[in-house]
């Protein structure tokens, strides 16, 4: 998977164990439109400052997920939900009881809003 959709997500999960110049400077440049010069004057520390903040923030980022592998349960349990969510769809098309189809489609969506 791309390092920086990665990242993202790592971000997403544990980017409020970050200090706050840290989510700052990682949200202005890795998310916003900011390049490590500009960086470097809104936040006012050198460009090579804003470059190693960056690194570090990436490794902890991959720290959290090493110890707590949040990331990885939330994609096991997507690929379940879409497993279950299939194989429901089999089901729906196997029955031919009505009140087994609306208790299938009841249970398709509430997989689909995991």
């Amino acid at each position: 998977m791309d390092k920086n959709f990665e990242h993202a997500l790592y971000y997403d999960f544990y980017g409020a164990l970050l200090t706050e110049k840290q989510r700052r400077i990682y949200e202005e440049v890795r998310f916003g439109d900011l390049s490590l010069s500009e960086a470097s004057e809104t936040f006012g520390i050198s460009r090579q400052g804003i470059h190693d903040t960056l690194r570090r923030v990436d490794a902890s980022l991959e720290a959290y997920e090493a110890k707590l592998g949040l990331v990885r349960q939330f994609r096991q349990i997507r690929e379940k939900a879409e497993q279950i969510r299939l194989i429901c769809g089999d089901l729906e098309e196997d029955s031919n009881r009505p009140e087994d189809i609306a208790r299938i489609l009841r249970l398709t969506k509430e997989i689909e809003e995991l």
